[in-house]
């Protein structure tokens, strides 16, 4: 059905436009199509009347000497609705409710008779759109030179922002106005990272946390990032504009393309209600649903690990010799002389297992446990890691043994040091020796540049070797937590056992760099849209001197790495710290103990991006609730509105806080722990010192 609208005034000239209209659910958002006098095609955004994006273009430039992004005409518009719901495997609620309105755009290019189809999803907490390539006769196999996708924004919106690099997104989160961004970006990419490849542009990344003058909140991300390369968002300071930069390789190319093939979804979140935005499950439902059948043996995992002491500076390496002249499959271990500082080494990784099955843990990492860590760092080796030969000192047999008697699982480690070509050569091997060895997840990790060497992080190659990686692990029904990879755009929902991933400043940083008080309160709102991340909470030591060398400290108070196990989203969730410093605090260790990793509802109570977050959530098939508040380096009051509980009855708080004098610069292990009977009529209002927290346990009293 074709659409023919009245006339628009664009530079004083009254000319005809091409235009449809798509209302959500609710009818607070109204998206419109345009084709202009050049049959050039545009969108924009409206949000209860207010601008969320002006007119905004769409369209590539590709391998054609004619831009595929003007001389169209529209040849068929379609419209189509759907209110459904879907259970995910792990999640923050038991039930996702998918109800959009749809319209799809075909269009045909009157210079080259190519075709194109732009599908449009409006939600009623955001729009998803991407572009389709239909089987054509004149169009098979191509490549895109540049998405021309924009997001032309009504206002200078406060922006929370990381630089656009394809090689990390592990910056600090900078807030600023969109205009500051080019006075700002140098100083933001001032980060000592492994490998770093920043946008020539001037450009940020996605996920993309937006605050507008008249009140809107605005996150623009992706979904289903599949076979394409990650986008990230070039920045017109002065008009507000952002447009769409896709990660190339180191040839410049951006993607290639065979018909029969869709983009990502390109995502706006918008509400004038911070607390939307937290809430919006847009991005998992532009996903496919899970390809797996039979997910039984995917699990929400709590963990403890040998980790952390590779970082505090008390002496732990995950290499077994000091040798540096190493070459995998040729170098006899055996006859190498052992540092006598590594970790992972039997004895060792059994106290963890001990610790873990007193505590009630699932499951421990153990990092450093196979061959070739002696070279880890020597970014550009291709050939760094086996991932199916244990150092000497860890016996493999006599630790899954001793901990499968103990009813502990343990995490496997895959560094491959960004040499993904030759992880994929080893995939079947180490994944073959994980199932003959009792491992069900894996956390792979990716520093440094990458090989092929011709490739980056956020490219088309890597985006595909993540998505393999998951599907390979899933025939092994193995579970994945990838670190260093890109930044998920909600494929846990079409493949759940891609579990978590890291892909942002996590707890480490904090040994070295440090994070910002105000890190965890954005996280939520940007890195977090796309999936659930392993953060690696529950730091209690915060003073990193105590070790000897490293000076570092903290970010937060003991009680707000307690709250960030329910702020922090993830089914996959380690409580960090050394064992030692648990058994000094056991009484707090005990809301660790105790907080669940998947759930039947979350209740998004306060929020407001970089300052104060509070989440409530129950656990799954448990009558048990959990709260968890933080906030930046301001002290604040929390207000707790308990009436997500039944009414009609009673029940038992357990209430963690800070103490008088706790203080993220002076005084971070100081807490304070309380019992109250609460009911749905409750309203808590809790001090949480600056960049501090809360943290409650509910039950109910029979």
């Amino acid at each position: 059905m074709k659409h023919f609208t009245a006339c628009f005034l664009i530079l004083f000239i009254s000319v005809f436009i091409q235009a449809q209209k798509l209302e959500s659910p609710d009818k607070n958002l109204t998206l419109s199509f345009l084709l202009n006098e050049k049959g050039e095609a545009y969108y924009r955004l409206k949000y209860k009347n207010k601008d969320v994006v002006k007119s905004s273009k769409l369209g590539f430039l590709i391998s054609s000497p004619t831009s595929f992004a003007e001389s169209f005409k529209i040849t068929n518009t379609q419209f189509s609705s759907s209110d459904t719901s879907w259970n995910p495997v792990l999640g923050e609620q038991k039930t996702i409710r998918d109800n959009h309105n749809e319209m799809l755009i075909s269009l045909q290019q009157a210079k080259t008779g190519y075709q194109l189809n732009i599908r449009f999803r409006l939600f009623n907490d955001g729009l998803g759109f991407r572009y389709e390539f239909p089987i054509q006769k004149d169009l098979r196999h191509f490549r895109i030179d540049e998405e021309l996708s924009e997001f032309n924004l009504a206002q200078n919106c406060k922006a929370f922002w990381i630089p656009a690099d394809y090689d990390t997104n592990e910056f600090r989160i900078t807030t600023s106005r969109i205009s500051e961004i080019s006075s700002l970006i140098e100083t933001a990419r001032d980060e000592p990272l492994a490998a770093k490849a920043p946008s020539k542009n001037l450009a940020v990344q996605t996920p993309l946390m937006l605050k507008a003058d008249n009140g809107l909140y605005i996150n623009i991300h992706e979904a289903a990032l599949v076979d394409y390369p990650a986008m990230h968002l070039n920045v017109d300071d002065k008009n507000y504009k952002l447009s769409t930069h896709l990660t190339p390789n180191k040839n410049g190319e951006k993607a290639y393309i065979q018909t029969q093939m869709n983009t990502p979804w390109r995502t706006i979140v918008v509400s004038d209600d911070a607390r939307d935005i937290l809430a919006s499950k847009l991005i998992l439902n532009l996903n496919d649903p899970s390809k797996i059948e039979d997910t039984s043996w995917i699990k929400p995992t709590k963990y403890i690990g040998v980790w952390w002491e590779y970082f505090t500076g008390g002496g732990s390496t995950w290499a077994y010799s000091d040798n540096q002249d190493i070459i995998i499959g040729e170098t006899d271990y055996t006859r190498l002389k052992p540092n006598q500082h590594h970790g992972a080494n039997t004895q060792h990784v059994k106290e963890y297992i001990d610790f873990a099955a007193e505590n009630g843990f699932d499951a421990i990492l153990v990092e450093g446990w196979n061959e070739g860590w002696e070279d880890n760092w020597a970014y550009g080796k291709e050939k760094i890691y086996s991932f199916t030969k244990a150092y000497p000192d860890f016996n493999v047999e006599e630790l899954q043994a001793y901990a499968k008697a103990k009813g502990i699982k343990i995490i496997m480690h895959h560094e491959t040091t960004s040499s993904a070509a030759d992880y994929e050569r080893q995939l079947d091997d180490a994944f073959s020796f994980m199932n003959k060895y009792g491992y069900t997840a894996v956390k792979t990790g990716y520093v440094g540049p990458i090989i092929p060497r011709s490739e980056y992080h956020d490219g088309q190659w890597m985006v595909n070797h993540y998505n393999f990686v998951a599907q390979k692990a899933a025939q092994y029904k193995i579970m994945v937590n990838s670190h260093e990879a890109v930044r998920p755009t909600g494929r846990s929902r079409t493949y759940p056992n891609w579990i978590a991933q890291e892909s942002a400043r996590g707890t480490e940083f904090e040994s070295f760099n440090g994070n910002n008080p105000d890190h965890t309160t954005i996280l939520p709102f940007t890195r977090l849209m796309g999936g659930p991340m392993d953060y690696t909470p529950g730091i209690f030591q915060g003073d990193l001197s105590v070790y000897g060398k490293n000076k570092a400290r903290l970010s937060t108070t003991l009680v707000k790495q307690l709250a960030l196990y329910v702020t922090l989203y993830s089914p996959l969730q380690m409580a960090a710290d050394l064992p030692e410093n648990y058994k000094k605090h056991m009484d707090a260790f005990q809301f660790i103990k105790d907080v669940a990793a998947d759930w039947d509802n979350t209740y998004i109570l306060e929020a407001e991006p970089g300052d104060y977050i509070t989440i409530a959530r129950k656990a799954k098939n448990k009558n048990e609730w959990f709260v968890g508040g933080i906030t930046d380096e301001n002290e604040r009051t929390a207000t707790i509105n308990l009436s997500f509980l039944p009414k009609g009855r009673n029940f038992e708080a357990i209430i963690y806080e800070d103490g008088k004098n706790a203080d993220w610069k002076t005084s971070t292990i100081d807490y304070k722990i309380n019992k109250q009977k609460v009911s749905s009529a409750t309203i808590l209002k809790k001090r949480l010192a600056p960049s501090g927290g809360i943290g409650i346990s509910i039950k109910e009293i029979k």
